[in-house]
């Protein structure tokens, strides 16, 4: 621990605040971290890529921060302000390393036969992936991204036209499970879309011009490994796209919304899958 750093306008500081951009992201493959909940799920999941927090005293006794293994520094309130992105970081702010991971290793070259075979639960495929082709909304990628923790997806994969996921909101929004699921970053949807096929996986893709989700459960389509894409929030997925795809889904409007939000649209799906999968 070092002395209170009290100088909004420091290297350090400007240093740190820089990592709300795309570009010194990629850069220096950092990005930021803010508030509490964040910090805690990385300490306790994937403590190994904390390089750098920076906490208020007074947070630092709160939320038991001062003694971790991290390189971590005491900060006034306004070198924090001056740090992050958030209004209101709650006296917490870390830097940390980004740790994609590749999508051959989310839909692998080869796999047994009997791995096919088999659930994610059995050790064979994993069972449930989620796709983002062209997701720009960040609310609505860290949304998804948590909802694909909680449902037990195994992978979620942004395409190379999606936000970044290491976008300060993006994080914020994925609320630590970005630490809890294995994210794949920049690539195509064509060639993701193959490679899962090539291994046996039903890949849907959430429509309004689909067919209905209940439907498609009863048919016993969501029992085995699915992939799951979900397209842009405002033009929704391509006629192309649709094409290569087994099939679409639409989530029913029973009541008299006249569209469902994207996040909610995917947590359905997702959970759909997770039930189905389970009670096979």
């Amino acid at each position: 621990m070092t002395d209170l750093l009290e100088n909004p306008r420091a290297g350090r500081v400007k240093a740190v605040a820089a990592l709300t951009r795309k570009d010194v992201r990629a850069e220096t493959g950092l990005f930021l971290l803010e508030g509490p909940q964040a910090v805690r799920e990385a300490l306790e999941y994937r403590p190994e890529l904390l390089r750098e927090l920076y906490v208020t005293p007074t947070a630092a006794e709160r939320y038991g921060l001062a003694d971790t293994q991290v390189d971590t520094w005491f900060v006034t309130e306004q070198v924090l302000d001056a740090m992050a992105d958030t209004v209101t970081p709650q006296g917490v702010v870390a830097v940390c390393e980004q740790f994609p991971t590749s999508v051959r290793q989310v839909f692998p070259d080869r796999v047994s036969q009997e791995a096919a075979d088999t659930s994610a639960s059995e050790g064979g495929l994993p069972g449930l992936v989620a796709i983002l082709e062209e997701v720009r909304d960040p609310g609505n990628a860290g949304t998804i991204i948590r909802a694909a923790d909680s449902a037990g997806a195994d992978a979620v994969v942004l395409t190379g036209r999606s936000v970044d996921p290491y976008n300060p909101k993006v994080v914020r929004s994925t609320t630590g499970s970005l630490f809890h699921v294995p994210v794949s970053v920049g690539v195509g949807l064509a060639d993701t879309i193959e490679r899962a096929k090539s291994l046996g996986y039903t890949v849907l893709a959430a429509d309004v011009s689909g067919d209905d989700l209940p439907d498609v459960r009863a048919e016993g389509l969501l029992d085995g490994p699915t992939v799951w894409v979900f397209g842009n929030e405002a033009r929704g997925l391509t006629s192309e796209d649709l094409a290569m795809v087994d099939r679409a889904v639409k989530v029913p409007i029973y009541g008299r919304a006249e569209s469902m939000n994207l996040a909610t649209a995917a947590s359905v799906c997702l959970y759909e899958s997770a039930f189905a999968q389970r009670s096979v």
